[in-house]
């Protein structure tokens, strides 16, 4: 059994074993469900593997941004990759 310790602020931190057992990683989701008897199952949430939730994925925050053609983007990821940047 995992004990877990309740901050101030009444949240809890899972620790990386029982993060591995459910299989999430960081950015995930876990989905909680209250019994009646005061005990709660955590499992893993099912991801949705849609399309359109990548939608807007790479799109800017900040209005005055420049925005790149393909083949800009091309360039400074080789670039990247080989270090030059």
């Amino acid at each position: 059994m995992t004990t877990l310790t309740i901050t101030a602020k009444g949240q809890v931190t899972l620790k990386q074993a029982l993060l591995k057992h459910l299989g999430v990683e960081p950015g995930q989701k876990i989905n909680v469900d209250t019994l009646p008897d005061g005990r709660a199952v955590i499992q893993a949430a099912e991801t949705s593997n849609n399309i359109a939730d990548a939608f807007g994925i790479l799109k800017s925050k900040n209005k005055q941004s420049v925005s790149l053609t393909l083949e800009e983007i091309d360039l400074l990821s080789r670039q990247g990759w080989a270090g030059e940047k």
